[in-house]
Formats: structure tokens, C-alpha cells, sequence
């Protein structure tokens, strides 16, 4: 049975979950590994894969802040425009103000890691100071991200990712407007959930070849208002040689008009049943052949 979370309140900072100072943006790593724990049996019991959505999870002030300034950047080209990927911007956070890029450096700093660490149950995680495919997201009015699973391999510090933290940054939103993130299973039978990405809304999961998530209904702002979200990844020193590195594997939903990709998982294919020493040349032969 699907879960729809349609909860919008929203809260002051007396009553936010992960109590930052909104000024010096610190917590005690004690007291964060603290709140970690309390929620550490609801994440892990998380099906088909361990994930939680906590609301009114920052100071509001926090989230308010980093709102604006993400409003006042100039407007980036979508990165994509394929029936997969649409409308969709990502900003490094080294080119925003000072405190938007404190906000980020305390949600990788080692409280916060505490806290995920303790919520989650993976141990060593490590925040990634590149902010590959992460950062400030940013999709506008008919923008979606199909259903699919994340890349695994992090190539610059060689690294195994574990886990995804979207922060949501939209006022007032509601279900009618899109953009819901969407938990589904495997085998794309079953949407299993769906959160509208409410302001303050923090969504954690952990990321396998298989974890199948997205927010492929198109954002549909009655006043055109874009969909925010802080977006920040972590890894652990787990990859080994024997494992295959993949990039976005998208899935079509069942009764939509999703489109297939099948390039990647071809390549995926060809890299598990070949010598290392095979896949550069072979890929350039799919390549060329259009495959």
C-alpha cells in the first residue's frame, strides 16, 4: 500500500528536530549522535529500502535563509532535457553566499555525520567536498526526475555511495504542485511512497543499484514558483575492484508513458561478464554502434 505523506505544517525553530544554532550553525556531536539514535529504528525498518522523511527538520530560519539565496542566484540552464531528466539545474554551493555555504559545511561536518551514522547504522560515512551531482537542486515549472537508481562509484576519491540527504526549501507547497519524492520497489510494481517536497521536509535513504526513487510527476506551481532542495550525498571506503561502477539506471513506471533506457544497463551488463582490461574498448563499440 502506498504512503502519502501530506503533511504541510510548518514550525518555528524551537520546535525543529536537528537543533542547529541558526547563527553558528553548530550542535554538540554528542547531542546530534542523540537525535540520530531516536530514529534509528523507523529508518532501518524502512522497506523495500531503509529511508525516513522528518519534517520541520532544521531551524525554519535555517531553511528560510538558505531559500532566498538560492532564489537570488542567477538562473542556471537545465544540466538535461531527455524523457528521463527535465528542468532540472544543480548549483555548487561554493558559489552561493557565506552562510548558505556554512549550511551545507555543517550538514557535512562531524555532528551531522554522527547523526547519520547512528540513524542509519552505516559507520565511516564521508561527506563528499566535491558535491558531485549534489548541492542546491532546482527543477521549474513541467521539471521531473524519473524513477531510477543513483550512481555507486564516486571515480575522484574512489568511493561507495551510501546515502542521499534531500532537504526541501518550498513554502506552502502542496500535492497538487509535483515534485513529490517517490520511493519505489524494485521490480516497479508497487510505489511503496510519496512525499510532496514540503518546506523543511528532510528525506534520508540509503542508495543500491536497486533503490528506486524519483519525483517524476512534473512540478505544476500555480505562480510558477520552482522546486528547492538542498542535496548532499555520503560515501563510505567500502568499493572494491570486484564491484561493477554504474551510472543513473532510470526505470519506467508501470501505465505511464516512461520511456525505457537500456544503453546503461547494457554497459552494466558488459562490465560484469568482461576483463577490466576489456571495458574501454568495448564501450567505445557499443558506443559506435549506437548500443
Amino acid at each position: 500500500m502506498t504512503e502519502i505523506a501530506l503533511k504541510t505544517g510548518e514550525s518555528s525553530s524551537d520546535e525543529c528536530v536537528y537543533r542547529i544554532d541558526s547563527e553558528s550553525l553548530y550542535i554538540p556531536p554528542k547531542e546530534a549522535a542523540k537525535i540520530g539514535a531516536q530514529f534509528s529504528a523507523r529508518y532501518q525498518s524502512g522497506k523495500p529500502y531503509h529511508y525516513i522523511c522528518i519534517d520541520n527538520f532544521l531551524p525554519n530560519s535555517v531553511a528560510e535563509k538558505v531559500r532566498e539565496e538560492t532564489l537570488a542566484q542567477e538562473e542556471r540552464r537545465p544540466e538535461h532535457s531527455s524523457p528521463q531528466e527535465h528542468l532540472k539545474a544543480s548549483y555548487n554551493p561554493d558559489k552561493f553566499p557565506l552562510y548558505t555555504r556554512s549550511v551545507l559545511n555543517s550538514l557535512n561536518s562531524q555532528s551531522f555525520i554522527l547523526f547519520l551514522e547512528e540513524m542509519t547504522g552505516i559507520e565511516g560515512l564521508i561527506p563528499d567536498p566535491y558535491y558531485k551531482g549534489g548541492g542546491i537542486h532546482r527543477t521549474n515549472n513541467g521539471g521531473y526526475l524519473g524513477i531510477h537508481a543513483d550512481f555507486n562509484h564516486h571515480k575522484q576519491m574512489n568511493l561507495e555511495r551510501r546515502l542521499n540527504v534531500l532537504i526541501y526549501l518550498n513554502p506552502g507547497w502542496k500535492p497538487d504542485y509535483g515534485g513529490a519524492f517517490e520511493v519505489w520497489t524494485d521490480d516497479m510494481k508497487e510505489r511503496v511512497a510519496a512525499f510532496p517536497p514540503i518546506m523543511n521536509r528532510m528525506c534520508c535513504f540509503s542508495t543500491s543499484s536497486t533503490s528506486m526513487h524519483g519525483n517524476p510527476e512534473p512540478v505544476n506551481h500555480p505562480d510558477g514558483d520552482p522546486r528547492l532542495s538542498i542535496a548532499l550525498y555520503y560515501y563510505t571506503a567500502t568499493w572494491s575492484d570486484s564491484r561493477v561502477a554504474h551510472t543513473t539506471l532510470f526505470r519506467p513506471r508501470p501505465g505511464t508513458s516512461d520511456k525505457a533506457v537500456k544503453t546503461e544497463y547494457r554497459r552494466l551488463t558488459m562490465r560484469k561478464y568482461t576483463p577490466p582490461v576489456l571495458h574501454p574498448f568495448l564501450e567505445k563499440v557499443l558506443r559506435r554502434i549506437g548500443i
